[in-house]
């Protein structure tokens, strides 16, 4: 076998694979793979149901909130 033909059919091969990625990649709308659980997960598929936060945790993070920037303005005047 002569080395040009060699050459020749490692090309034609290299086109069949890039053909081929280029279909699979087609197969994902986007062009990227997805992140996270697969569609159709059980997990997935699962309907939060929303938390409530009583009035009293409400008031606790409330004056928290008011401590800090109290603190934080404190500091501000003070420099």
């Amino acid at each position: 076998m002569n080395l040009q033909q060699v050459v020749a059919e490692l090309k034609a091969e290299r086109d069949r694979i890039e053909r081929a990625i280029a279909a699979i990649e087609g197969l994902n709308s986007t062009g990227r793979r997805r992140r996270g659980r697969p569609l159709g997960s059980a997990n997935a598929l699962k309907k939060r149901g929303h938390r409530h936060m009583s009035a009293e945790a409400r008031k606790r993070i409330s004056e928290a909130t008011k401590r800090r920037w109290a603190a934080w303005r404190k500091r501000k005047k003070a420099a």
